[in-house]
This record gives structure tokens, C-alpha cells and sequence, in this order.
């Protein structure tokens, strides 16, 4: 781990962050245009940063949301509270993701390390497979054969990656150096799996199948990894290369509070606006219906909310997820190209469930006989996969993750109610801990959640597949449009499906500012010379190009 290591790159190798701290500001629009209208589809952490830095250039951002404000970084007070919540969504953030945390300290907001297994956080960890348990409190703590995992994942990546020189390179900012590594691996990697970069590593092939399978159920870091095999690797690869499965914190209080006091903030300075101004005093209190159709009318933008009412804008900011532009939204086909479409309808979305508990108070942090905490953050390859719990202080109610699970794992959850989940895995997890008594610390409701049950989602995030790089190139570069016929401007896609890092908050947030740009160009605006966007620095930086 390195403090140095951000989201820099390393596809694209832009320095959001400093573009965000930069005096000069993100730039300007023409004066004539200020408080022209722009819709904003989605308000989730991309289409509230899109709103927010537009507003601030002078903008009128207009919100359609058809469920709340915060998208899947929605987080849910349990029974009588307000600030003791389930986080249904986003609950884990990177000190790297340096734009998002941009937002962080800019509304004050309390972060503290996320129990993640076997950190200091976790306080201990439980490993359970195929009936063997183990108690640790550090790596060292685990039998030789995950100290061999853990050890052969580090030479895999090395081997097949040249992991150390590019991590340096992203931590210097060497974006000559991060491209001459890089860009070769696209290549190389992207029509693999993980689970073949795995197998066919020099330092894998020399252990057993078991490896391979503890390395899938447990992982090291966030978690077990065997639900992300199937992917390409270069997925993973970004994730390990930028610690964004690494030194991750919480929001205390709930992670919806970022998006909610973006929505609610009121600009020091902004453009054009009076003080006080706030997406919330723009859009009167409340977004608008979600959208139910999107279209062309001239050199404008026209969106009919759910409700039949029609307004036309002089831009557009999609943030949904992509599937909805077929199955939610009717969308003016001509608006993306054949091309764009293709990779639109092909992303892929994984299924995720979590079911929450809150308990009388943090009971796991008591010892036992052989001064053991008595309950573990847990791994296991029983249902529950991950079990999590949040200590929320001294004399406050406590939080238990109980199951949280991806793919076929949680399309077993998905039929059954929230009851029946809190009763299978506690079911699992009194066969982990006999001895405890968690069902007498539970109090109020359970809160549970299936990503791919909810109309306004269809899935948690995307998870690329092999051969899907040009898929998720057409998408990212969709906010250069100064080459596109005239038919198929004004509208930018946005969110982390349009990211390279899907899942992960950084990736709403850099694809939102690409998208801040674009409505900037597209409207006549520029940046300052001294503090160049991304569109400015595409021809220096842009992600490499495969044939089609």
C-alpha cells in the first residue's frame, strides 16, 4: 500500500483530483448561456456531481429521478434511528479514490477504516471452509497454505502484469511510463479471464486445485474472488493497481449523505447564481419524475417524464444504468450510434444481495474463555459468503452484514423474503459460531436488498467479460463529441457502467466530470489554460485503441 497510489488511470490517465483542487476552477461558460437548462437523468453520486459542477459554471441543472436521490449509495436506517444504517449499496471507500473523497471533505463528513478481513478494523477474522475454522487477527495468524495464496496471487500479478513498475508509475504520475506498461496489456489481457490469469501463472501452476479454490472463497483484501472468475482480467487488474480493494473506509452516519449534501450544498461563488443557490432551490425542492422518453427535437434535447410532461434542454446527462435506456426510457435510436448501442445493450451486470441486522450493541467485541473475540468478520463458503460487523461505538445499537454475496450466490436469496435470508444466515452462521447467541441481540427490522430485483437497476454494477474492452471504450469516450454527426450530440453518458472501474464510486465521479466537460464544450464553454479537463489532455492521454 502506498499513499501515493490513487484512481490515476490507469486507461486514462487524467488527474481528476487535481483538476478539481485547481484554483482556476473546471472553466467557463458563454455569458448568454448562463441559466440555460440541462437535464440531468439519474441522481445518483454521477448525476449529483454533474449537477453540482454545472450549477456551479452557471448552469440550470434539471433532475428526473424515479426512485431517491442517492442511487446505490442508499443507506437505510434501521428501525427508530437515523444516523445507525444498512448500507444497501456503496459502504467501502478507498482512500484513493481521491475525486470522490474531493466531495467528502468538502461537506465535512466523518470517515473511519472499514472491517475488512483481517485488518486492524476487523479486529479479528474468521475462516471457515469446508467445516475447518480459523481465528486470526493478522495474515500470520492463518495456516501456511493462505500465506501461499496470498504470496502466489502477489508473483501471478507480477508475472503477468509487471504489477510493481506499473503501481510506481501510477504513484509518480508517470503517464508516459503507466502507457508503455499499460497499454500492451489491454491487449494481452483482455480477452482473458481472471480465472485464466490465475490458473496460468507460473506460481499457481505449482500449487493445488485447493489453492485455487481458498483463493476464490476467501481472496485477500475485500474478500473472496471467485465471483468476479469469469471476467477479463484487466477489471481486476485495475482494482489491485489503484488499492481500490485496499485501505477502505466508511462514512459514519451513512455513505447517501454525500450525494443528499451535494444536493442540498450551496456553492461559495458560483457563476451567474445568487448565494444560497443549491441543486435543491433549482429544482424546487425535489427532482422531477424518472424519464420515460428521451429525443431529439432540432438542435435540442427533449426528455417526457413518467407523468407526460415534455421539456426540451440544451443538453442532456444520462446516468442511469444502460440497460434502462431500452427497457425503461424510449429512446430516439438515432441519438447513439449503431456502434455505441451495441456496447450499451452488451454490458453485463451483476447480481448482489446484502441483508442487515442491528443488534443491542457491538456483542462480537466480547471475549471468550481464550480471550477470543467471541464473533469474527467472516469468510465462508457457506450462503452467507462475507459477514461483516460495524461497531458503532460505545452505548449505540451495533450493525451485522450478514450475508453479502454476488452472481449465483445471491440469485439464491433472490425469491425469498427478508425473513427467510436473516433466518438462513443465521442458520449458517450458529454452525460457525455454536456457542453464540446471536439471534438475542437482534433488535428492530432486518433490511436486505437484491440489486437485480429493482426496476430503477437491473443488477448492482457492471462486471466486463472478456473481449468487452471496445465495448467499454465506445462508452467512456462518448463525452468527445466534437467529431460525431450533429444528431448524436448533446447528450453524455456518465456513471460507473460507463467507467473502467465499475462498482466503484471514483468511476461515477470521473465519468460525471467528463461529462461536465463535454456540456462545457458542447455550450461554447472552455477550460483555463492552466487547468486543462480531460477532453483537452484525450489526444495525450486517451485510452488505447483496439481494432475492431
Amino acid at each position: 500500500m502506498s499513499p501515493d497510489v490513487t484512481a490515476f488511470g490507469p486507461d486514462f490517465p487524467f488527474g481528476y483530483d487535481k483538476w478539481l483542487g485547481h484554483p482556476a476552477g473546471l472553466g467557463t461558460i458563454p455569458a448568454e448561456k448562463h441559466g440555460a437548462k440541462v437535464a440531468v437523468i439519474g441522481a445518483g453520486m454521477a448525476g449529483i456531481v454533474a449537477g453540482y459542477e454545472l450549477m456551479r459554471m452557471g448552469l440550470h441543472p434539471v433532475f428526473y429521478e424515479p426512485g431517491r436521490i442517492g442511487g446505490r449509495l442508499r443507506s437505510e436506517p434501521f428501525t427508530g434511528q437515523t444516523d445507525i444504517v444498512a448500507e444497501l449499496g456503496g459502504m467501502r471507500f478507498p482512500t484513493s479514490s481521491r475525486a470522490f473523497y474531493h466531495y467528502v471533505k468538502k461537506l465535512g463528513l466523518e470517515t473511519r477504516p472499514f472491517p475488512n478481513p483481517l485488518t486492524e478494523a476487523a479486529g479479528s477474522t474468521v475462516i471457515e471452509i469446508e467445516g475447518q475454522k480459523h481465528y486470526a487477527e493478522r495474515l500470520e495468524d492463518l495456516p501456511p497454505l493462505y500465506r501461499e495464496v496470498a504470496e502466489a496471487y502477489d508473483a501471478a500479478l507480477e508475472e503477468g502484469a509487471r504489477f510493481s513498475d506499473l503501481k510506481a508509475a501510477i504513484a509518480a504520475r508517470d503517464v508516459a511510463r503507466i502507457k508503455e506498461i499499460w497499454d500492451p496489456l489491454v491487449d494481452a489481457w483482455d480477452e482473458r479471464t481472471f480465472y485464466d490469469f490465475v490458473v496460468s501463472s507460473e506460481a499457481f501452476r505449482k500449487l493445488s486445485f485447493h489453492h485455487r479454490e481458498v483463493f476464490g472463497q476467501v481472496g485477500f483484501g475485500t474478500g473472496g474472488w471467485d465471483s468476479d472468475f469469469p471476467n477479463s482480467m484487466l477489471e481486476i487488474l485495475r482494482v489491485n493497481l489503484t488499492e481500490l480493494d485496499d485501505n477502505q473506509r466508511f462514512i459514519v452516519g451513512g455513505a447517501d449523505q454525500v450525494p443528499k449534501g451535494l444536493w442540498a450544498h450551496a456553492p461559495a461563488g458560483p457563476m451567474h447564481w445568487s448565494p444560497g443557490t443549491s441543486l435543491k432551490t433549482l429544482n424546487a425542492g425535489a427532482p422531477r419524475p424518472g424519464a420515460a422518453r428521451l429525443f431529439r427535437e432540432g438542435e435540442r434535447i427533449g426528455v417526457t417524464d413518467v407523468w407526460g410532461h415534455t421539456e426540451l434542454y440544451d443538453a442532456a446527462v444520462v446516468t442511469c444504468q444502460s440497460w434502462l435506456l431500452t427497457t425503461a426510457i424510449d429512446t430516439e435510436e438515432a441519438l447513439f450510434s449503431p456502434k455505441l448501442w451495441m456496447a450499451l445493450d452488451r454490458t453485463r451486470y451483476m447480481q448482489s444481495s446484502k441483508t442487515f441486522v442491528m443488534t443491542d450493541r457491538a456483542f462480537w467485541r466480547n471475549r471468550d474463555a481464550e480471550g477470543r473475540e467471541v464473533m469474527s468478520m467472516t469468510l465462508t463458503d457457506r450462503l452467507t459468503r462475507g459477514t461483516y460487523l460495524l461497531d458503532q461505538g460505545e452505548g449505540r445499537p451495533g450493525v451485522m452484514c450478514l450475508t453479502y454475496s454476488w452472481m449465483t450466490d445471491a440469485l439464491k436469496m433472490l425469491p425469498l423474503p427478508v425473513e427467510k435470508r436473516v433466518a438462513l444466515a443465521l442458520s449458517a452462521l450458529e454452525k460457525i459460531y455454536p456457542d453464540v447467541d446471536i439471534r438475542s441481540h437482534i433488535i428492530g427490522d432486518p433490511i436486505t436488498v437484491s440489486w437485480e430485483a429493482d426496476p430503477n437497476f437491473l443488477g448492482a454494477f457492471k462486471g466486463a467479460l472478456p473481449g468487452h474492452y471496445r465495448y467499454n471504450h465506445r462508452m467512456y469516450r462518448h463525452f468527445m463529441q466534437g467529431e460525431m454527426p450533429r444528431h448524436e450530440r448533446g447528450v453524455f453518458l456518465a456513471g460507473d457502467d460507463v467507467s473502467w472501474t465499475p462498482g466503484w464510486v471514483e468511476g461515477a465521479v470521473s465519468t460525471a466530470l467528463n461529462a461536465v466537460w463535454g456540456v462545457m464544450r458542447h455550450l461554447g464553454g472552455r477550460t483555463e489554460r492552466v487547468n486543462p479537463g480531460p477532453g483537452d489532455m484525450w489526444d495525450e492521454l486517451g485510452p488505447v485503441r483496439l481494432g475492431e
